[in-house]
C-alpha cells in the first residue's frame, strides 16, 4: 500500500452534493475519492422530503427571484438521469410521485392567480379533480382545489444506494480528518493517518463544512444553520400525499410527502411553515399537537386514531447569508486548490456540481492517469428518520 495516495479530486461529505459530483466526476474520466466519516446521505440528504423543486414554492404570490430561474430546470434534468438519458444513470432509483401538487383549500385558490401568471412555472399546470386528486384527497368532503404540477418526488434512500453505486471503488469512510499543506497551500487531506493529495479538494459535507474550514485555518466563506422541525406520522390509513397546502402567506402553510415504511404502511413526512420559526421553538409534544390540529382542520375524513407521532430537528447547512435568507442557488466558493460549497438543497445537486466542473475546466484541470486504489472500508448507507423514530 502507498504511503501517499494520489486522486484527480478530493471530496469530503457524501451527501447527495458530494455524490452527485463524484458520479459525474468518474463519469467524465476524472479519478476521485470521496470521504465519509458517518453515514452515506445521513446528515441532511435522507432527510430531506425528496421533492425535485422547480421553483413552484418560491413564486407562490408572484413574487420571482433568482431562485425560481436558476432551480426552473432542475426537474428536465433529473427526469432524464431517472430514465439513463441525462448526465448520471438513475434508473433504478424508486420514483414516489411523477408530480407534486398545489393544494388550495376553501377560497385561497384566488391567490394562485400571479403564481400561474410566473415565469417560475414551466410546463403544464393542470387543474385536477376526481379520480385524478391524491388518493388522500379524494373524499367527498374535500373543498378546494388542486393543481398538478411537474416536479416529482424521489425515493432518497433508493438515490444514495444509486449514487453510491456510480461512486465505484472511490467511497472512503474515515473519522478523522486533518490538512496536509506544503508551502501553505493545502494539497490535501490525512484520513485516518492516510494520506491522500489531489489536484483539487471539494468540500461538500453540508454542516461539516464548518469545521473542516476551521481546521483548515480558513474562516470563508461563512455558513448558517436553518432550522427546521418537521413532523413524521405513520398510521394505516394514511393514503399518498405529495403537495404544497396553501397559506395565507408566502410560504406553503404545510408540505407534504409520503413514504413506504418497512412495515407496508404509510409515513407522511411534515414540512412547509409549520416546520420553520414557529416550528422550531415549540417543543415535540407541541409540535405534534399543533399537526394534529392542523391536520384534523385540514383533512377530517383521516382518521389518525392509530397514528404514530414524532418529531425531528433539522438544521440546513448553507451559505451565509444576511437575515438568515435561504439561498436561490447552489453554491461554490473558489480557493485555489480548495472549493467549498453547498447545493442548499436536493434539487439543486446537478446545479452544484456544474459549478464545480465549471471551475475545474476553467483552471485547466483534466483527468490523470487513474491510480489503482486499496480496498477502502466504505461508508454505510443512511437509515431513513421513519425507520429510527417510527418502528
Amino acid at each position: 500500500m502507498p504511503s501517499v495516495i494520489s486522486t484527480d479530486v478530493l471530496i469530503v461529505g457524501a451527501g447527495v452534493a458530494g455524490l452527485w459530483l463524484n458520479a459525474r466526476l468518474r463519469r467524465q474520466g476524472f479519478s476521485t475519492v470521496l470521504v465519509e466519516s458517518r453515514t452515506l446521505g445521513g446528515a441532511q440528504t435522507v432527510k430531506s422530503q425528496g421533492i425535485i423543486h422547480g421553483g413552484a414554492k418560491y413564486a407562490l404570490h408572484g413574487a420571482l427571484t433568482g431562485a425560481s430561474e436558476a432551480i426552473a430546470d432542475m426537474p428536465r434534468r433529473w427526469r432524464e438521469a431517472l430514465a439513463g438519458t441525462g448526465e448520471l444513470d438513475l434508473t433504478g432509483v424508486r420514483l414516489l410521485s411523477e408530480a407534486h401538487y398545489l393544494w388550495s383549500p376553501g377560497t385561497l385558490a384566488g391567490n394562485l392567480t400571479s403564481f400561474f401568471a410566473s415565469k417560475a412555472v414551466r410546463g403544464r399546470v393542470d387543474q385536477v379533480k376526481g379520480d385524478q386528486l391524491p388518493p388522500a384527497l379524494q373524499d367527498p368532503r374535500f373543498k378546494g382545489k388542486v393543481y398538478r404540477l411537474a416536479e416529482l418526488v424521489v425515493d432518497v434512500p433508493s438515490l444514495i444506494e444509486r449514487l453510491a453505486e456510480l461512486g465505484g471503488d472511490g467511497l472512503l469512510s474515515g473519522q478523522n480528518i486533518e490538512p496536509v499543506f506544503a508551502n501553505e497551500e493545502l494539497i490535501g487531506l490525512r484520513i485516518d493517518g492516510r494520506e491522500i493529495h489531489a489536484q483539487r479538494i471539494v468540500f461538500s459535507a453540508g454542516a461539516g463544512n464548518a469545521e473542516l474550514l476551521a481546521s483548515a485555518g480558513i474562516s470563508v466563506p461563512a455558513q448558517q444553520l436553518r432550522p427546521l422541525h418537521m413532523v413524521l406520522v405513520k398510521g394505516p390509513s394514511l393514503k399518498p400525499l405529495y403537495a404544497h397546502c396553501l397559506g395565507g402567506g408566502p410560504k406553503p402553510r404545510i408540505t407534504v410527502t409520503t413514504h413506504p415504511a418497512a412495515n407496508g404502511e404509510w409515513v407522511w413526512y411534515l414540512g412547509g411553515d409549520i416546520a420553520e420559526a414557529d416550528g422550531v421553538a415549540r417543543t415535540p409534544a407541541e409540535q405534534i399537537a399543533v399537526a394534529q390540529k392542523e391536520l384534523g382542520n385540514l383533512l377530517p375524513w383521516v382518521d389518525l386514531s392509530q397514528a404514530q407521532w414524532a418529531t425531528l430537528r433539522v438544521n440546513r447547512a448553507e451559505p451565509a447569508q444576511s437575515g438568515l435568507v435561504r439561498p436561490d442557488n447552489a453554491f461554490l466558493a473558489d480557493q485555489g486548490r480548495l472549493l467549498v460549497g453547498w447545493p442548499t438543497k436536493l434539487a439543486l445537486a446537478p446545479d452544484f456540481s456544474d459549478r464545480v466542473i465549471t471551475a475545474l475546466h476553467n483552471d485547466g484541470i483534466q483527468p490523470g492517469n487513474a491510480p489503482v486504489l486499496p480496498e477502502f472500508v466504505r461508508p454505510p448507507l443512511a437509515q431513513t428518520p421513519w425507520e429510527q423514530l417510527l418502528p
